[in-house]
């Protein structure tokens, strides 16, 4: 990155887990497919293909299968790999009955995608890895394995092929589906629909969605569908009457058909107490130290190299500072130096918020509290005084130039109600507390209610942030061991910037302009998960505008529940008014754009005459970034950026202890169907936008317009969100 970099000082080098490939001469083919077959169909029946040729390894990439075979192996002949797409499509019942041909397409130049994707699809198929058990405990092992996928990076203005090869940890269940099942009888759609599992033979993740019958009714059909070698072997030798059960993968529409034995439970923090398992007390096993992910990359690097380069793949070492200084990018200014505004006009710094509020006060006070006093009321269900905690509210309130007044104070036993009685109580405290109007109540939890969001019933968090908001009243809870085991002022850091921002005002800005575009925008949807059922229950979009100096403007929630993932063009067009013409509008997508959002863009866009600039960020399937100090890997510095291309990078956005983990970069795309904009710009607005959260000192991951989206929505989908209030300019998510 050449335009805003600043060159890396001679004792840094910055290190990335991207790693170049090389293949000077491939043994390569093209091949058209006649009828033309759309990509899931091309998907499968490359990977097919890949177990039928044993000798080649099969890609599907834009209306084309690539056949890649090793170096010193003659290439299967037309009329051989005609042949075994016969015998595939006879495995798969859906392409039975079509009449798929191919022609060899000597023309075709295979890109830099092509090349990785080949790369990727050999590893995956020979699966050269091999997991490295941590420890084994009460029916669970920790494993290291590697996660890898293909890139492509570009070097001197010329793409290139890449691999990204990260290491990490699994927690994986120590037996089969089968097993788990046999130990926890009852009715088989009860114990076994919308579980998450995994298959041996890819570790692909998905859950099942029904029950398909025994294998006696399906083993022979199985058998000719088995691809891997552990899933044939469970199907050969499974009992007759073990369940066969439909499996979803990730987004994918078309169902998979195992027996118990060829899977196995899938465990994550969020799926581990479905299991029964305590996922907390394997946590301490997730950390790698960075001197053993150092020493597992070249491990895992060598394993891939082994299996590569018998198709003529060479790989370099990862991208670098020393070898490719313009690849990388730091910001100019520290970015605990960077410029905010506060009220008054005063200009502080991110490094100082508090003094900045507290010489300045709020940069925009909202018309409510102009000059009005705060009315504050206190609902306490945890033992202990509470008085204290809301006389520094006040007097820190006062700092920042607002009044309050405490209304009422009500306190609530609920350590001797059942969760029903107790959330019923509460519903009545909350009904009384309010007949008087107030702005904000401060309720204290006990810290139970903490692992109460998963009871059919919910936590008190949610029912009182639920009650009001419903009301449109805002709502900042306070558990009982953070206001007994944190000094008080270390709270009222980060709470009482939040209140204010709740209750419209805006705390601070950027005090610079950000000069890629007029307006920011964020879009999100939430997805609920079904506990039982396959696939999702509903879903909830969410836009937020921000104005050019990170200044939040508005929110906009969609009224209605989605079935899919895409943002409808009406909710779109309600937050890009015709008022926006002649404007630049970055707008960030939290992950992909879906379905026809980029058309309906783009066609808003050209109705109302403004710009959009389109980016997506994602946050997952990132090489993560580090630092090389005395050939040692370390964390990397907060705002360390690699440059993939022209339209994409790695951002690191937050800086992460060792204690804690390694920070997770952001995936920045800018798409090519809306404006340009020069990657190294979006990095740093972007990098600017993370610092504007008003309900915590310390920077989010993702910048602010997309910052807390999935939140919202999910609040709307828990049926929580301003009442007749669906569009507003209160940040209540905070």
């Amino acid at each position: 990155m050449t335009a805003i970099s600043t060159a890396p000082a001679q004792d840094l080098v910055f290190l990335s887990e991207v790693f170049p490939l090389l293949i000077a001469r491939p043994n390569l083919a093209g091949y058209e497919v006649i009828p033309e077959i759309d990509q899931e169909t091309g998907n499968r029946l490359s990977f097919h293909l890949s177990q039928k040729l044993e000798a080649a390894t099969v890609i599907w990439h834009e209306r084309r299968l690539w056949l890649l075979t090793p170096s010193q192996r003659p290439r299967p002949t037309l009329s051989q790999c005609q042949a075994a797409l016969s015998i595939t499509q006879q495995d798969l019942p859906d392409l039975s009955d079509q009449s798929l041909r191919l022609q060899e397409d000597n023309a075709a130049i295979a890109t830099s995608t092509v090349l990785s994707k080949l790369a990727f699809q050999i590893l995956r198929i020979r699966r050269p890895f091999r997991p490295i058990l941590v420890t084994a405990i009460a029916g669970l092992t920790v494993n290291r394995k590697v996660k890898f996928w293909a890139e492509t990076i570009e070097l001197q203005g010329q793409a290139r092929p890449a691999l990204a090869l990260a290491v990490q940890t699994e927690i994986a269940f120590a037996g089969s589906l089968a097993d788990f099942y046999a130990s926890n009888p009852g009715s088989p759609e009860d114990v076994l629909i919308g579980l998450p599992v995994q298959d041996f033979d890819l570790g692909g993740s998905g859950s099942i969605v029904r029950l398909v019958g025994t294998l006696r009714e399906h083993r022979d059909r199985l058998l000719k569908l088995a691809a891997g070698g552990a899933t044939r072997q469970a199907i050969q030798t499974a009992p007759d009457d073990q369940f066969v059960v439909a499996i979803q993968f990730g987004k994918g529409k078309k169902l998979f058909h195992y027996p118990l034995s060829a899977l196995r439970p899938s465990i994550t923090a969020e799926t581990a107490g479905q299991f029964g398992f305590d996922y907390g007390q394997f946590l301490r096993f997730t950390k790698i130290p960075h001197t053993e992910r150092q020493r597992l990359l070249r491990t895992f690097k060598a394993q891939a190299m082994d299996v590569l380069l018998r198709y003529g793949f060479e790989i370099e070492r990862s991208l670098n500072s020393l070898e490719h200084p313009d690849l990388f990018w730091q910001p100019a200014v520290p970015l605990d130096q960077t410029p905010l505004l506060f009220g008054q006009g005063v200009t502080g710094v991110r490094g100082r918020i508090l003094h900045g509020l507290s010489t300045g006060g709020v940069y925009n006070r909202h018309p409510n509290f102009h000059p009005g006093i705060i009315r504050i009321a206190a609902l306490k269900l945890c033992d202990g005084s509470v008085n204290a905690f809301l006389e520094a509210v006040q007097q820190r309130l006062r700092r920042y130039g607002f009044e309050s007044e405490i209304i009422d104070r009500k306190a609530l036993s609920v350590a001797d109600l059942s969760a029903a009685e107790a959330r019923a109580a509460l519903e009545k405290a909350v009904n009384k507390l309010i007949t008087v109007p107030v702005d904000i109540v401060l309720t204290f939890l006990p810290q139970g209610d903490r692992e109460a969001d998963g009871d059919d019933g919910g936590s008190l968090y949610h029912l009182v942030y639920s009650l009001l908001l419903r009301r449109n009243i805002a709502s900042q809870v306070i558990y009982d061991d953070t206001l007994t085991g944190v000094e008080h002022g270390q709270i009222l850091n980060q709470v009482v910037p939040g209140v204010l921002a709740k209750l419209g005002n805006l705390p601070f800005i950027l005090a610079e302009p950000l000069e890629i575009a007029d307006y920011f925008i964020g879009l999100d949807i939430s997805r609920s998960p079904k506990v039982r059922l396959a696939g999702t229950l509903n879903a909830c979009a969410s836009i937020r505008l921000y104005g050019k100096q990170g200044e939040f403007i508005r929110y906009v929630l969609e009224d209605a529940l989605l079935e899919g993932e895409e943002i409808p063009q009406r909710l779109l067009e309600r937050l890009l008014p015709a008022t926006l013409e002649g404007k630049t509008v970055l707008i960030y997508r939290d992950g992909r754009f879906c379905g026809q959002e980029i058309p309906h863009l783009l066609e808003r866009a050209r109705a109302i005459q403004a710009r959009f600039i389109l980016v997506e960020c994602r946050k997952s399937g990132i090489p993560r970034l580090y630092n090389l100090n005395q050939r040692t890997l370390v964390a990397p510095l907060q705002g360390l950026a690699l440059r993939l291309s022209s339209r994409e990078a790695v951002l690191v956005t937050t800086q992460v202890s060792e204690r804690v983990g390694l920070a997770r970069p952001l995936r920045l795309t800018v798409h090519e169907a809306g404006e340009p904009a020069p990657i190294e710009q979006v990095v740093e607005t972007t990098l600017k936008l993370t610092l504007l959260h008003h309900g915590a000192l310390k920077a989010p991951r993702l910048p602010m317009p997309i910052y807390g989206a999935d939140r919202v929505a999910g609040l709307r989908l828990q049926g929580i969100y301003p009442s007749s209030l669906l569009e507003g300019d209160r940040q209540f998510w905070l």
